[in-house]
Formats: structure tokens, C-alpha cells, sequence
């Protein structure tokens, strides 16, 4: 072999084909994006709540009370203390909750909520969020905990739902069918909106993906997607759970093989 041929090996061994300066330019400037857009959108994110919240407590604040002009009128300095009014809004929210956990404040809660059920519309509004926030916000509640597999929107697709709570009353009652499970159905790339589907048990497959995974993925459109824990244990020689190992949230029983 000559040494030419040996120089031109050489370099083609050193300079792999497409690693041209451009290219290396192009991978810093996508691997900058994929660190820096994350950080600039949730701190975008978080400065505008805050200043919306901000925008709406702060001039609520008596003045002899409210930091900003006291800096401003005694010491003369005027700089604004951002997230004050968030503060203030969280510990007033607090405050509420402390003073309704006792017999004084249910009994007040109690008061207000009747004369709220005499109003048509408002009875409506107070009634649904507050089921929704008690469903969401109970330390007791299963709600969401489960990520599934169903079969939507016909067979041989599917689709990625949280199971929310057995299916019982009428619905149960009307379909006559063995055990239910409501599960809600979120769309892509918006999981706040979807659909509220009754499905039998069999046919829902259980995931092993956390919550917060699924919700990733389904934001995402399924580009990021969850590393899987069962195979990665298998090739470990872990102990993997079974169908029936795994805790379901209160009495359902989800099987993890459809028909």
C-alpha cells in the first residue's frame, strides 16, 4: 500500500464524512436549544405568574402594610419586591384553610354553601370545582394514579388514558357489564382537554410508566418516550411485579393483557 493511500485512510479515519465545521456548529447550536429553551420557557412560565398574581394582590395590601412603599417613602428607594403578592396569596389561602378546619369555620362553610345552592347557576359552578378539587387535591384520592393502555378509537389502536375511579351508579347499572373502570382519554398536544370513556377491565392494560411519564408522552406526541423499567429489570435478573403485584388504586384491579 502506498503512503499516499495511507495518508488518505488516515484522514477519513480522523474526519468521519458529514463532520464537517457546519455540522459540528449545527449539533452545539440543537444540543444549546435543548438545554437553554427548557430553563427560558420555565422561567418565562413562573415570571408571569407572578407578576400576574402580583399585578392583582399587591394593590389589595394596605399601604402602612405593603413593603414596596414603606422602601419607598422612608428610605427612598424604590425596587420592587417581586413575588410578594404570591406571598401573601399563599399564606391568605392557608390562613382560610387553617381557619376552616375548625368547628367556628365548617359551621361558617356550611352557612355559605346553602345560600349558594339557592342560586341556579352559581350552585352549578360551586358544586362541579369543588368535586374536581376535592377528586384532585385529597391526600386520600387514587384519582390519576394510573396510566393505561384502551383501545380507541377501534380496535387494533390505542391510546394512552388514566384510570380516575371504578365505574359505579347508574352507569354501571345501565351498561350491565362486569367490572367498569372510568378512565379519561387526553388529546395531543393538549392533556387538559379529551374524553371520559367507560371501559370493562380486561380491557385496559396497566403501564408501568409513572403518571408524569405518560402525560411527557402525550404532550410530546410520543417523541419522548418513558425507558421501560420491566425489561431493563428482566436483563438485570430483577424481580419484575406481576399483574397481581402491582397495587392498584383502591378496589380496581387492572389487568395488564387485553383480549
Amino acid at each position: 500500500m502506498s503512503p499516499d493511500r495511507h495518508k488518505d485512510t488516515d484522514h477519513h479515519h480522523h474526519h468521519p464524512r458529514g463532520m464537517t465545521m457546519f455540522g459540528r456548529l449545527r449539533a452545539y447550536f440543537l444540543a444549546g436549544i435543548l438545554v437553554s429553551a427548557p430553563l427560558a420557557i420555565t422561567f418565562a412560565l413562573a415570571r408571569w405568574v407572578i407578576e400576574f398574581v402580583d399585578e392583582r394582590i399587591v394593590p389589595l395590601i394596605p399601604a402602612k402594610y405593603n413593603p414596596d412603599i414603606y422602601l419607598r417613602e422612608v428610605l427612598g428607594v424604590e425596587i420592587g419586591l417581586p413575588g410578594f403578592g404570591l406571598l401573601v396569596l399563599v399564606v391568605g389561602i392557608t390562613l382560610i384553610g387553617a381557619l376552616t378546619a375548625g368547628f367556628v369555620g365548617r359551621t361558617l362553610v356550611r352557612w355559605g354553601e346553602r345560600i349558594l345552592d339557592q342560586v341556579p347557576i352559581v350552585r352549578s359552578l360551586y358544586s362541579g370545582s369543588k368535586q374536581i378539587l376535592e377528586t384532585v387535591l385529597q391526600q386520600q384520592s387514587k384519582a390519576f394514579r394510573q396510566a393505561v393502555l384502551v383501545e380507541y378509537p377501534r380496535r387494533g389502536l390505542w391510546a394512552i388514558a388514566f384510570v380516575t375511579a371504578p365505574t359505579t351508579g347508574e352507569i354501571k347499572r345501565q351498561l350491565e357489564q362486569e367490572e367498569l373502570v372510568n378512565v379519561f382519554l387526553p388529546t395531543t398536544p393538549n392533556p387538559t382537554s379529551g374524553f371520559l370513556l367507560f371501559v370493562p377491565v380486561k380491557d385496559a392494560i396497566l403501564l408501568n410508566m409513572t403518571v408524569e411519564e405518560a402525560v411527557k408522552m402525550v404532550i410530546s406526541a410520543g417523541i419522548v418516550t418513558p425507558p421501560d423499567r420491566a425489561a431493563a429489570e428482566r436483563l438485570a435478573g430483577g424481580k419484575v411485579l406481576t399483574p397481581q403485584e402491582v397495587p392498584p388504586p383502591g378496589p380496581m384491579k387492572v389487568s395488564r393483557t387485553a383480549d
